[in-house]
């Protein structure tokens, strides 16, 4: 018998809209209303802020390590404004303008940078799940949650985020696998910055982009600018309007370059060149939008001074308030350590707690319920 073709259905595309001169393909620029447009930069803006003072907070020792999100704000924000409340947001770790989007105070995040996972609580009224470390593990809950809003028969969307490196670990297949077959209403995004800590995507895959893996689990897939919220945006109100309407998942790689280190304990000079990275600061998210804005009269300098002194007072506002939180109960209470794990205490941690209480000398006390927790996380 003659070897014969198979004929794969999916295609696909890099999207590209708005390039780093601020210079708009009007054929491919979507219609968004011009007050839209100003909120999706200030939300960009205020995770930018953010993010700038909490490594500074490192620095002087008034959080723990963190990893940055600068460079990423036009993923995170381009994707989760098509969302609805209802719909489920299952971020990683450098989702931060999707977390002040979807309603998460600027307190509630310094609260857990700080240590505290009262600081986890999603906020009331939201299908959000809490920050997710360990890598990939966020895109199983995701691919489940979706399979049970088909079982439910609901039209909530899901969508979850991973990074490059998360793309090479097993519960990425498995995730993305089980959503296809079951037609999970999930959109994986992928935030590949090109380094997995200190592995280039070059020594991790051999593909030419992670989008194309979506062909091998019949999925949709495409790879964006991820530097250009115009593209993140339209690729994921495609996504999301698939989705919604039974279509299944997608896979969104959208490219883009950690401008930071991995971490405020990593050192990206002994792995990256100088040249590498000044290339891609050229073409940084938030310059190029702000150009774009500009050129449509959405934004003027004024509005923009406005805005950077109001977000720096707010950041002023919850730095404070989220340190006074951690000299009061329950934050103050080292004891709250216990009450995070399980609903009742397995016998060797009551012991533990005993221990720890008679050795700092606090009498230990019915402990405060979940809501009053998820108060002090909220800001409350």
């Amino acid at each position: 018998m003659p070897r014969t073709p198979i004929d794969v259905p999916h295609k696909l595309e890099y999207l590209s809209i708005l390039n780093e001169n601020g210079e708009v393909d009007s054929k491919l620029e979507p219609k968004i209303e011009a007050k839209q447009l100003k909120e999706m930069y200030r939300w960009m803006l205020f995770a930018r802020r953010v993010d700038e003072r909490l490594l500074k907070l490192q620095r002087q020792g008034r959080i723990g390590t963190f990893p940055q999100a600068s460079g990423h704000e036009a993923i995170s924000l381009g994707s989760v404004v098509n969302l609805q409340k209802s719909d489920w947001h299952v971020p990683a770790y450098r989702e931060l303008a999707g977390f002040l989007y979807r309603g998460w105070t600027l307190e509630q995040i310094l609260i857990y940078w700080m240590g505290y996972e009262e600081g986890a609580v999603p906020p009331e009224g939201t299908n959000d799940l809490p920050i997710s470390v360990p890598i990939a593990s966020q895109l199983l809950h995701a691919a489940g949650i979706g399979m049970a809003n088909n079982l439910k028969g609901d039209k909530n969307v899901v969508m979850t985020y991973f990074g490059d490196g998360a793309s090479s670990e097993g519960d990425c297949h498995e995730a993305m696998n089980f959503a296809a077959v079951y037609q999970a209403p999930v959109v994986f995004v992928c935030l590949n910055n090109q380094y997995a800590i200190s592995v280039p995507l070059t020594k991790q895959m051999r593909n030419q982009t992670i989008a194309q893996r979506a062909l091998s689990y019949g999925m949709d897939g495409i790879r964006v600018d991820g530097n250009d919220v115009l593209a993140v945006y339209v690729a994921a109100k495609e996504a999301v309007d698939k989705a919604r309407n039974g279509g299944g998942p997608t896979l969104i790689e959208a490219l883009t370059y950690r401008y930071t280190p991995h971490t405020t304990a990593d050192d990206p000079t002994r792995y990256r060149s100088t040249d590498e990275c000044n290339t891609w600061m050229a073409k940084e998210p938030l310059i190029r939008f702000e150009k774009y804005l500009k050129a449509k009269k959405v934004v003027t300098d004024a509005d923009l001074k406005t805005m950077e002194a109001e977000i720096e007072a707010r950041i002023d506002e919850a730095i404070t308030n989220a340190e006074e939180a951690c000299k009061h109960p329950p934050l103050s209470d080292p004891l709250k350590m216990f009450d995070y794990l399980y609903s009742e205490l397995p016998s060797n941690l009551v012991e533990q707690k005993e221990e720890l209480a008679k050795h700092l000398g606090i009498e230990v006390t019915e402990k405060e319920t979940r809501d009053e927790a998820g108060a002090v996380g909220r800001g409350k």
